[in-house]
């Protein structure tokens, strides 16, 4: 690292080691900083060393330079600091001992001073080997903190992955849910328009027909009207040349009571309407609603256990398990033959959680018979109401 070196790494400009240098097009390098300064208060920029007119106005980056010139300071810092050998600052002696007491390094002269007296001395070397031997057992705990740190956060960052799927796929999950529940309701609307509009068909048709029946009657009534009242204003001998066939016509048209409204025509609402959304209700619990007590957390079950999408699932199994917490009583019954299979017998003091193994065979949750009381309650109009 001779001068001539660090001359051929200075600025012409600062004449200090290149900053950020760049190069113009005729070769001549300059720190960034000192060159826009140059150019400042020039009309034409050209370089400062030959006076060239560069072809751009924003030279780019001397990354080579710039390079060597940090290389350059690093290994003259180096070098000072080898050079520069630290010293006692009361006596400008070398550090040669390190007091025990003081737990600092002193020189020669140190040790025999009054501040020093009756202390403990060891060689630089023996205490530095000490002292590092030491701090590397203390650093050990460290490590493998950092260590247990760093698998910490890779589980983290697996936990952030895992959130995301998880919730993508009970997203398209409790889609699914719906869209079933969608088409149960969809298909529940088309039966019951379907109903309501063949009722109103067939009583629309038997509406019809019956109207057709009474005109038909109504027509033939006034033309047998029209016909006596035109003989009764005919003179005496044509009316009574025609009374008796006109008496036959007459008697011939039986009187009749007027016309009944029909029974029964109107649409029956309340068929359609009454208790719609309980019906509704009721249908979906017994074809595709269930209520379980019980749903397995797919976040602590075992790795082997597989899930069904509704958590409730692999396989049946009929066991009843009966839980007394305060005599101490957990039973396990055979469902199907409603017996006692085994009963365990532990003073539980704590909050108890369900545990379910069942090795290699399925499991599911049976849900509950949902009941719905009826009540029987008067209403203002009189009549009465099963709820």
């Amino acid at each position: 690292m001779s001068s001539q070196s660090e001359k051929d790494l200075s600025c012409p400009v600062c004449h200090d080691i290149f900053k950020d240098p760049v190069i113009l097009s005729c070769s001549h390098s300059f720190c960034k900083d000192c060159l826009q300064l140059w150019w400042r208060d020039k009309q034409i920029k050209s370089c400062p060393i030959c006076l060239t007119i560069p072809l751009l106005n924003d030279p780019p980056r001397n990354l080579v330079l710039k390079n060597l010139c940090e290389a350059f300071i690093i290994k003259k810092a180096l070098k000072a600091s080898k050079k520069s050998e630290p010293l006692c600052s009361l006596h400008s002696e070398k550090f040669k001992l390190f007091c025990l007491d003081h737990q600092q390094p002193v020189c020669v002269v140190c040790r025999d001073s009054i501040a020093h007296k009756n202390h403990r001395f060891r060689p630089i070397d023996e205490a530095a080997h000490g002292h590092r031997k030491e701090l590397k057992e203390l650093l050990a705990p460290l490590k493998v903190l950092k260590m247990n740190t760093e698998y910490t956060k890779r589980e983290f960052d697996q936990i952030a992955e895992s959130i995301k799927v998880q919730a993508q796929q009970t997203e398209e999950q409790i889609h699914e849910e719906f869209k079933k529940l969608r088409q149960f309701l969809q298909k529940e609307e088309n039966a019951r328009i379907t109903a309501l509009r063949t009722e109103e068909k067939q009583k629309s048709q038997m509406m019809k027909e019956k109207t057709e029946n009474l005109n038909r009657k109504m027509e033939t009534l006034s033309e047998t009207i029209r016909a006596t009242e035109e003989q009764l204003r005919a003179e005496d001998v044509v009316f009574l040349q025609s009374y008796k066939a006109a008496v036959i016509r007459v008697k011939q048209r039986p009187l009749m009571d007027a016309p009944q409204l029909v029974s029964g025509a109107l649409i029956d609402v309340a068929k359609h309407l009454g208790n719609l959304t309980y019906n509704i209700w009721n249908k979906m619990k017994k074809k595709m609603v269930s209520y379980t007590p019980v749903i397995l957390d797919p976040n602590t079950a075992h790795p082997q256990l597989i899930l069904s999408d509704d958590l409730t699932m692999k396989k049946l199994q009929r066991v009843r398990v009966q839980l007394e917490c305060d005599r101490g009583k957990l039973s396990l019954f055979d469902l199907d033959a409603n017996t006692l299979i085994h009963t365990f017998k532990h003073n539980f003091t704590e909050k108890l959680f369900p545990y379910l193994f069942t090795k290699k065979e399925p499991l599911k949750i049976l849900p509950v018979i949902l009941k719905v009381d009826k009540h029987i309650t008067p209403l203002s109009t009189g009549f009465w109401s099963h709820f």
